[in-house]
């Protein structure tokens, strides 16, 4: 196994267990929405730099999902599919974690971004399968 394999992995790894603090969340009386929409996105983070370090691409160090977007479409054109899920999960990388002006999400908004983050996973999965092997 490449070195570039096995260091994408092993962001998966960390975006899997973004994705399950978000859904042991999800199941808890009163849900903690800002905290499973910021678990949510960086577990889209983490997908789509594991994406680019297994093409041996060193990703930007960025929150920014539609920078790490641009710069996997030249790889991978039918990336495009994600920009409306990497949208919506954008403002859950820096803006909610703090307080001020951000208004919290609704159950809705939780639900969605829950979603949009599972979509990207299953994306990368398409892509390549065998990072989940």
């Amino acid at each position: 196994m490449s070195a570039a394999i096995e260091l994408a992995r092993q962001w998966l790894s960390k975006a899997s267990n973004d994705l399950l603090n978000a859904d042991n969340n999800l199941q808890a009386d009163d849900i903690p929405s800002d905290t499973v929409c910021f678990h949510c996105q960086q577990a889209a983070e983490k997908l789509l730099k594991a994406y680019l370090i297994a093409q041996e691409q060193q990703p930007p160090f960025t929150h920014d999902l539609l920078l790490l977007l641009e710069n996997i479409l030249p790889i991978e054109p039918a990336a495009e599919s994600l920009r409306d899920a990497l949208a919506t999960l954008m403002p859950y990388a820096v803006e909610i974690r703090y307080p001020g002006d951000v208004v919290m999400p609704s159950e809705q908004d939780t639900q969605e971004a829950r979603a949009k983050a599972e979509d990207v996973r299953a994306w990368l999965q398409d892509s390549m399968p065998d990072l989940f092997a």
